[in-house]
């Protein structure tokens, strides 16, 4: 695959108006993510510009916009938390040596041709896990919405300090939030204007907190250093390694879900398809950049993407041209940045996180499925009280019990122990005949499997290891069992050394175009092997010398009992 992303464009002008757009709509957030992260709204231009450079130039999908985003935020925080907590003086190096690792391991992820494999989750999970970051999002903004500071402890610490913080609201921020927040909600819907609301809440609430209010009064993001950032060579300690190798793991992992559930709504938007493996490249490229040089966390985010293609955007070229416009809307706005309150990108914040809640799942998830709504809340509560990892791990766990327990008890209906024809109504008319001759002869069970066998049936198998013991033969007929997994194959090897214990003829149907097949039959070379049901019953009736309307085809590895 080529190196590059494309820039190859239906029209230059709609990838600059698209790149332009993407950038206005980003400039808020990536202020907004970097406040909250408590690395600083610098981390968050950095962060911004780096990921969505390397991304958009390396990546495998030519029109989606990276940034840093909110569940790459809210991890990014408590990574942050964690490592300051326990080394003051380099821990904010170690988060983003966190970010670097996670970078990594996007790339070897991407290089080992891991891509089409990580949204391979259950949407119950997916759903939970994107709903618990978003209301994580939203409870670690509540002390930033009312103007109190110092509150530690992720959401568990904000929670129990919700009344130290309703006793300290400062009403000025609040004023400001709520008016950052009915902005955002409501000038989309009054008035159809392209002009991003999260853009138009930061400028009129922070003019009118510099018209209105006491500069001195409305704690505000202050000065910010204009200048390329400074190299953030990897810090660690080898005790901590473990602990960094984790949280790297977890980034990195969050990064190619979040980015590669984009890509997919990319290419529903514009009729392409995206390659996976390509894109969690570039965007482990973008995220060492941005670790490298003190950046934020990023993946592929949705509303940028969507506005950029709604704008035009056809190639890759639009990412390139956000970066730059936001470069230059960074240093041209710097001196005004400084005026932002941090109430207002809390609301930022806190909106981002009422968006990232998948509210159409939550509200008809019990409709859909009880098991599904039960994973779904499990997975939310785990995201939001414990940890992330745990949270999906458990989800996936519930999730795939649950399907192999389904799918179990559906193969269940696929295995039929015959001893009667009339017993069986997949029989053929000959093949009827020539069960029904046959057992006026001798005891035969025909033990008939289909559809995959997975390791949830074995315990049926196991069952009906009891009625071959009572038959004289046994005929096994595989032949519509187009996959085995090793338990099954186990299972089933077990019937047929009971049948062989008990002195039962055993004869194999086993077909011919399925893998697993050359090594089953390799091991059972010593048993008469058939390619179809009705061979195998000629034969046995011609064992037992009843007469067939024609001579079993058998095949070469076939022999009379």
């Amino acid at each position: 695959m080529p190196i590059f992303n494309a820039f190859d464009s239906k029209s230059r002008a709609n990838d600059v108006m698209g790149g332009v757009t993407a950038a206005i709509v980003s400039l808020p957030l990536a202020l907004a993510f970097g406040v909250a992260s408590g690395a600083g709204a610098q981390a968050g231009i950095y962060g911004a510009l780096l990921v969505g450079l390397f991304a958009a130039i390396f990546g495998g999908t030519r029109t989606l916009i990276s940034e840093p985003t909110g569940p790459m935020t809210v991890v990014m925080t408590a990574v942050i938390a964690s490592f300051t907590a326990a080394h003051p003086d380099k821990g904010l190096a170690m988060a983003f040596t966190v970010v670097m690792i996670a970078g990594l391991m996007q790339i070897l992820l991407g290089a080992l041709k891991f891509g089409r494999y990580i949204t391979l989750m259950p949407y119950s999970v997916i759903s939970g896990f994107m709903s618990g970051i978003g209301v994580l999002l939203i409870i670690l903004q509540l002390p930033n919405l009312v103007g109190v500071s110092g509150i530690t402890g992720g959401a568990v610490g904000v929670i129990e300090s919700l009344p130290e913080i309703s006793a300290n609201i400062k009403w000025p921020e609040l004023t400001l939030a709520l008016s950052a927040l009915a902005l955002m909600h409501f000038v989309p819907k009054l008035l159809p204007m392209r002009l991003p609301p999260q853009l138009l809440a930061l400028v009129f609430c922070t003019l009118a907190s510099v018209l209105f209010f006491d500069i001195d009064a409305i704690r505000r993001i202050g000065e910010l250093s204009i200048g390329l950032p400074s190299l953030v060579m990897p810090t660690f300690t080898y005790g901590e390694l473990t602990h960094m190798l984790i949280s790297g793991v977890m980034l990195g992992a969050l990064g190619c879900i979040d980015s590669l559930i984009t890509a997919v709504i990319t290419d529903r938007l514009t009729r392409e398809e995206h390659d996976s493996d390509k894109e969690l490249i570039g965007q482990g490229i973008g995220n060492i950049a941005s670790g490298l040089c003190g950046g934020l966390p990023g993946a592929g985010s949705t509303m940028g993407t969507v506005v950029n293609i709604q704008s035009g955007a056809t190639s890759a070229l639009s990412g390139v041209v956000r970066v730059l416009a936001l470069l230059v809307a960074f240093f041209a706005a710097a001196d005004i940045v400084e005026y932002i309150p941090m109430a207002v990108l809390a609301a930022i914040a806190f909106k981002v996180g009422l968006n990232i809640l998948d509210w159409a799942f939550v509200k008809r998830a019990h409709q859909l499925s009880r098991s599904a709504a039960f994973t779904m809340y499990t997975v939310l509560v785990l995201t939001v009280f414990v940890d992330l990892i745990v949270a999906v791990g458990v989800g996936m766990f519930i999730a795939n019990l649950i399907t192999i327990d389904r799918l179990s008890r559906l193969q269940e209906h696929n295995i039929n122990a015959i001893n009667d024809s009339g017993d069986a109504s997949d029989m053929r008319p000959n093949e009827k005949r020539l069960l029904d001759a046959i057992n006026e002869k001798s005891n035969t069970l025909l033990l008939s499997l289909s559809g995959p066998m997975i390791f949830g049936v074995a315990k049926t198998l196991q069952r009906e290891s009891i009625a071959v013991k009572n038959a004289d033969t046994l005929v096994l007929d595989l032949c519509r069992v187009p996959f085995m997994d090793s338990t099954t194959g186990l299972a089933i090897e077990n019937v047929l050394l009971d049948a062989k214990d008990c002195g039962c003829n055993v004869y194999l149907v086993v077909p011919q175009r399925y893998k697993w097949e050359a090594n089953f039959v390799e091991r059972h070379s010593d048993l008469p092997t058939f390619h179809s049901r009705v061979d195998a019953l000629s034969s046995l009736a011609g064992s037992l010398g009843i007469e067939a309307d024609a001579p079993p085809a058998k095949t070469d590895k076939a022999a009379t009992a």
